[in-house]
């Protein structure tokens, strides 16, 4: 929005010009979404507490958590709130990427709003029933999927870019579709099963989603894509916004969130904010270092997947509780310890994912 502003501007003065940078654009993505959550982060908590929309606690959790019972939640609507404005202002309001991420975003928060309400409000303890949500999952992300499919402008927008190769590339043809779709909404519940310790699912969000800004970047420019030898897409680089604008929201979503939290994430900021991650990387053809970059998600999910199976098939479980950071707390570990290691090992799963521009 302020992008034509801006532009209109600068023919009365040349220093408006500054504007038309997309790094320029980023960074004030950045300190936009930031200054918005904590702006309205004391507010929003405070109406909450309000209206007692409080944290439910799961009677066979660890005991350390009996302690959380009402800690305000939905507090994710803070951090949809923040990527919006912060987007819609400093992003190029005419680039097809941009709604796409943006549109499914707001929809994934839609989805995990309604479950929140029906569980925090309604005190109704089933939420949306299961099959309603990866309903309404699946519509919206077979519909993103299409839509990447149809609007394709470059024949290695459907490709699945392998990485650590040189020039290995699998094209997918119309399977891309249900790749997509099963990155979305995979993505998407990978951060839902994570966000279950103060802090744990949003700092890595943060990183991964600020990662995935640089590969936007790097894919969206012509001389860079040439130098690294990935597929350049055009448009694709006014992706680095959005992606600037999730890693503002999500520090400034964090400030109250850090252990001790004061407010909780809920459905609605955590199915949103992984499905915005899956949406990038299907845009820059990133899913397989989405993969490496979100290993603390991929070994969240994996972990729920095993006990369940192993408990139906024989009764027994594999780990004390899942999620996996359950487990770690039922061993006795501190929440915090929990949380602090888990960050670190994102900053490294993150940086050989982004080694992964250099290495082949």
């Amino acid at each position: 929005m302020l992008l034509y502003l801006t532009d209109w501007l600068a023919q009365y003065h040349s220093a408006f010009n500054v504007f038309q940078y997309l790094t320029m654009r980023t960074i004030l993505g950045v300190l936009t979404a930031l200054l918005i959550s904590l702006l309205v982060g004391p507010v929003m908590i405070r109406r909450l507490s309000h209206h007692q929309i409080g944290q439910t606690v799961r009677d066979d959790g660890p005991e350390s958590h009996f302690s959380k019972a009402g800690t305000p939640t939905m507090g994710g609507a803070l951090i949809l709130v923040a990527i919006t404005i912060a987007t819609l202002l400093w992003a190029d309001l005419g680039n097809r990427y941009v709604w796409i991420v943006l549109i499914v975003t707001l929809l994934f928060g839609i989805i995990g709003l309604v479950d929140d309400y029906k569980k925090l409000v309604k005190r109704d303890p089933r939420g949306l029933i299961a099959r309603w949500k990866y309903f309404w999952q699946t519509l919206v992300g077979l519909a993103v999927a299409v839509t990447f499919y149809v609007t394709a402008n470059a024949p290695e927008a459907t490709e699945l870019l392998v990485p650590y190769t040189k020039n290995l590339a699998i094209d997918l043809g119309p399977w891309f579709i249900l790749f997509a779709y099963l990155v979305i909404v995979g993505s998407s519940n990978a951060v839902n099963l994570t966000d279950g310790l103060d802090g744990l699912a949003i700092l890595p969000t943060v990183m991964v989603g600020g990662a995935l800004g640089i590969f936007a970047y790097l894919t969206g420019h012509v001389d860079f894509a040439g130098y690294l030898k990935i597929p350049y897409l055009p448009g694709v680089g006014e992706l680095v916004v959005f992606c600037a604008a999730l890693v503002g929201a999500g520090l400034g979503f964090l400030w109250f969130n850090a252990y001790p939290a004061q407010v909780f994430m809920g459905d609605v900021g955590a199915l949103a904010l992984g499905a915005a991650l899956g949406a990038v990387a299907v845009a820059v053809r990133q899913e397989m270092v989405l993969f490496i970059m979100g290993g603390v998600f991929v070994m969240e999910t994996v972990s729920v997947v095993l006990q369940v199976s192993s408990f139906k098939l024989t009764g027994r479980r594999i780990f004390r509780m899942a999620p996996l950071h359950h487990h770690f707390e039922l061993k006795g570990w501190p929440e915090p310890r929990v949380i602090v290691r888990f960050w670190i090992i994102t900053v490294v799963l993150v940086l050989i994912g982004l080694a992964s521009l250099k290495i082949r």
